[in-house]
């Protein structure tokens, strides 16, 4: 009896409501890919782009924080893709433009800016 009833509401009223849910699918598979691209794809493509028009904008002097807590003033911008940078006095590192992180350096950079209470 429940099946009876649970198979009624799944294909919609028995075998003619299974035959015509073919172009709903359709339309609930368009909406979940939609759903998807709105939600997942969009923003790490957003996201890609920022990063990459933030390490291409890098100019000597600027204060950078690396994807490993390392922080330090770009120095020099190397042609084969890396980066001098002092991170103290004297002491310098060759690191990736790769392994910079603009979360990290616009947030050490929000704290600079604002003032210490």
């Amino acid at each position: 009896m429940y099946t009876n009833m649970l198979n009624v509401l799944l294909m919609g009223g028995g075998a003619a409501g299974a035959q015509g849910g073919g172009g709903f699918q359709f339309i609930f598979i368009g909406g979940m890919i939609l759903v998807m691209w709105l939600f997942m794809i969009r923003p790490q493509t957003k996201k890609a782009k920022m990063q990459k028009d933030f390490i291409s904008n890098l100019r000597e002097g600027d204060k950078i924080v690396t994807i490993a807590g390392i922080h330090g003033t770009v120095k020099k911008i190397n042609e084969d893709g890396t980066l001098k940078i002092e991170v103290s006095a004297g002491t310098y590192l060759t690191i990736e433009r790769s392994a910079i992180s603009m979360e990290y350096t616009t947030a050490q950079q929000k704290a600079a800016a604002t003032p210490a209470k």
